[in-house]
């Protein structure tokens, strides 16, 4: 394992007043690997994720892309890639204007804007205005701004929703792509199904707390499907009961 390119928490806490939303946070997202984080809401994603792309500040531990925080990187598209929390731009905005800006704001070049158009199948949408996009084309839009920087690290939250089955389709064949040549790829879902067609490794939060990892094909040993794991684990089951 390269521990240059793992992503990596180690027990971190967020207190709000006296409320402990996370509590001890630890876990790692290897190269080359689809790592997915699952829980319910309020579980503690979002508040990961976000300490985790340095927009909050946990109270205390740390979450780390090869041993450096988020907030020290000059250029950070350039290391880490994320969509998640909607599209983020102006809706009047057209959508090749929309990614130049995010390219220029990281010094990556006009031209890998057209590439990143291709890659997610948005070529013909260029000139679309943001509010016109469709959830689905919205969701693809997102991943062409977390790839601009042909980043080591992708962070996606519920990256299939809004997608169609050709979509999904697509999806599933393009993420396994990425860790195929040695992406590191954190893919936070609610889609079970989903999950199991595309992740090597599973992080289940529940309560603000991690209550199981491990890789999914030793999870899933002697249980019909993941779905079972998640609601076993997340209503108060045990790992160990469930298989």
């Amino acid at each position: 394992m390269e521990q240059s390119k793992t992503l990596k928490l180690t027990n971190v806490r967020k207190k709000h007043g006296r409320k402990e939303i996370l509590k001890g946070v630890s876990f790692e997202a290897r190269p080359g690997r689809v790592t997915a984080f699952l829980g319910p809401n309020g579980a503690g994603k979002s508040s990961t994720l976000r300490i985790l792309l340095g927009l909050d500040r946990a109270t205390s531990g740390s979450a780390t892309f090869g041993g450096t925080n988020y907030r020290e990187f000059t250029t950070p598209l350039k290391i880490a890639g994320a969509a998640f929390d909607g599209i983020g731009g102006v809706p009047s905005r057209k959508v090749q204007t929309h990614l130049k800006i995010i390219a220029q704001s990281n010094q990556i070049s006009f031209r890998r804007v057209l590439e990143v158009m291709e890659l997610v199948d948005l070529t013909d949408k260029s000139k679309a205005q943001l509010e016109t996009l469709s959830l689905g084309e919205g969701q693809r839009l997102g991943l062409a701004a977390a790839l601009l920087g042909d980043p080591q690290y992708l962070i996606l939250d519920e990256p299939t929703n809004g997608l169609d089955p050709m979509g999904i389709r697509w999806f599933r064949t393009f993420i396994r792509q990425q860790a195929s040549i040695g992406k590191t790829v954190l893919l936070s879902s609610h889609f079970l199904s989903e999950i199991e067609a595309v992740a090597d490794d599973i992080v289940v939060i529940n309560h603000g707390e991690i209550i199981a990892t491990g890789e999914l094909k030793t999870v899933l040993q002697s249980i019909e499907s993941l779905e079972d794991v998640f609601f076993s684990l997340t209503e108060g089951g045990d790992l160990n009961e469930t298989i």
